[in-house]
């Protein structure tokens, strides 16, 4: 389990607590202070006093739990329409939305893949990139984004 999945674990009761979906966690450890993400998500939107409250809540437990060593910077924010995916779970509500895909490294000769989302299973995913199907393992997908949302459930 890597740092953000830990972060992940440790969070989430603290942000449902408040009311909100803990949408994803992005911990940069090569960047000085250590960098830690948060996306909150709530179907009536995400205000600043939100976020505000969960940045509270969320230092406090960080600090009692000592998750993180030494000095870092949290920000907490909404996902905004271009969201970045973190679980087949949130894949699978954007099922034929177009996302912009950055892999780890090289699948099908590329790293990079803008297209339509035809799939999801639990090892990845299918996007289709100008009429050619490409299959990428979660395990590569370093960075993916809803580009053009159709709403969940269509």
């Amino acid at each position: 389990m890597d740092k953000s999945e830990q972060l992940w674990k440790l969070l989430e009761p603290a942000v449902r607590g408040l009311g909100f979906e803990l949408w994803g966690v992005e911990y940069e450890s090569g960047s000085t202070p250590v960098l830690l993400r948060l996306y909150i998500d709530h179907p009536d939107g995400i205000t600043v006093d939100n976020c505000g409250a969960v940045s509270e809540q969320v230092g406090a437990v960080l600090d009692v739990e000592e998750a993180i060593r030494g000095d870092y910077t949290l920000e907490v924010s909404s996902p905004g329409i271009e969201r970045p995916l973190f679980t087949e779970e949130q894949y699978r509500r954007y099922l034929h939305s177009d996302l912009k895909v950055r892999l780890s490294w090289p699948e099908h000769g590329r790293r990079n893949f803008r297209g339509r989302l035809v799939s999801v299973s639990e090892y990845g995913i299918e996007i289709e990139v100008d009429g050619v199907a490409y299959e990428l393992p979660f395990g590569a997908i370093a960075r993916a984004r809803v580009l053009d949302p159709i709403e969940p459930g269509r």
